[in-house]
């Protein structure tokens, strides 16, 4: 179990960014992703299917490496919300180095993403932040450390070469990876570290399942969490300002009815579907509907009157049959008034 600690960075944040930077896009990279542990400390349970937030552990790690241009999943096949590749190590249950072995065999990107499938807290963004060093500098590779210091080599980001290099060495030396431990492989590489104690928390056993699952239920991460849910239930990869859409819902709320909130996001929905369905038509159809309810909610006041009308919400003003009644006369258009006890 790698142990839960608070982060002092927003949720989702990679290291490095929680003043708000946002992270430099990844170079091309492919994923590979270990699904198919024994799972004796969850009493055998298939742990890549067990769900937090709605989802199973498995399609949360997915999500966060869906930009990979291949994703490899060492594991019996089985549903997932995206497209990958199936692999298993030979023997299975050989061990981690085996099925990374069966992973790589796979893909062709410089650059690969090495991933277990019980980490609820992963993200894009702490991924970008695993590649970006690649980039920038000659290490071989980056990977997280715990909230303990302890490196987690299955949250990393590694170059391809080093990795197939150091395997060779070992299968020459051992006769293959099978039941040779990963720190085999990575105590012989020059790695760069990185402290997330989030991003790096793991579900090894049932009490940290129910950390994850009351975790995304706190009030700072709750909508996040449900958005990217519903996304990934949906099939969705927009990345949309939810603080726009947040801010029609008030105001058509506010300015024009409750329910009108629900039907109005749902339509600005539609509307920036029919236009393309970027982020950028997201953006134009909220615009427009933010107008709208404004000069609504313009009408609902006294100052919207026309100048030199009277307004019936305006104080000390006589109506139109106020003034009527004042003159003896009729109001134009209204009927004479006969009172029962005219003569």
């Amino acid at each position: 179990m790698t142990e839960y600690q608070p982060s002092a960075a927003p949720a989702g944040d990679p290291p490095g960014e929680a003043s708000g930077g946002a992270p430099e896009a990844p170079a091309a990279y492919d994923a590979v992703v270990l699904a198919g542990g024994a799972s004796r400390r969850l009493g055998g349970t298939d742990k890549p299917a067990v769900r937090v937030g709605g989802r199973p552990l498995l399609d949360r790690v997915l999500a966060a490496c869906a930009d990979a241009s291949t994703t490899v999943v060492v594991a019996d096949p089985r549903p997932t919300a995206r497209p990958v590749v199936w692999a298993r190590e030979d023997p299975p249950g050989g061990g981690p180095l085996a099925a990374l072995d069966a992973g790589l065999r796979h893909l062709t990107a410089e650059h690969v993403v090495l991933l277990s499938a019980d980490l609820p807290f992963l993200d894009r963004r702490t991924v970008a932040a695993l590649l970006a060093p690649l980039r920038r500098g000659a290490a071989d590779g980056v990977l997280l450390t715990d909230s303990d210091g302890r490196d987690q080599p299955l949250v990393a980001a590694y170059r391809t070469g080093p990795l197939r290099r150091e395997l060779a060495v070992l299968t020459a030396r051992h006769g293959g990876p099978s039941g040779l431990p990963l720190r085999r492989l990575t105590g012989a590489l020059d790695l760069l570290r990185i402290s997330d104690p989030v991003a790096s928390f793991d579900c090894d056993t049932w009490d940290d399942i129910a950390t994850a699952r009351a975790r995304i239920r706190e009030h700072g991460h709750v909508l996040d969490e449900w958005i990217s849910a519903v996304k990934d239930e949906l099939g969705i990869d927009l990345d949309v300002d939810t603080g726009l859409l947040l801010d029609l819902a008030r105001d058509a709320a506010h300015g024009v009815a409750r329910p009108a909130a629900p039907l109005t996001t749902f339509l600005v929905g539609f509307a920036a579907a029919r236009a393309g369905g970027d982020r950028d038509a997201v953006a134009e159809a909220v615009r427009k509907a933010v107008a709208l309810a404004g000069r609504w909610a313009e009408e609902d006041t006294p100052e919207a009157a026309s100048p030199g009308t009277p307004s019936a919400a305006s104080p000390g003003t006589p109506s139109a049959g106020d003034a009527a009644a004042d003159s003896g006369g009729t109001a134009p258009g209204a009927a004479p008034c006969t009172r029962p006890d005219a003569g």
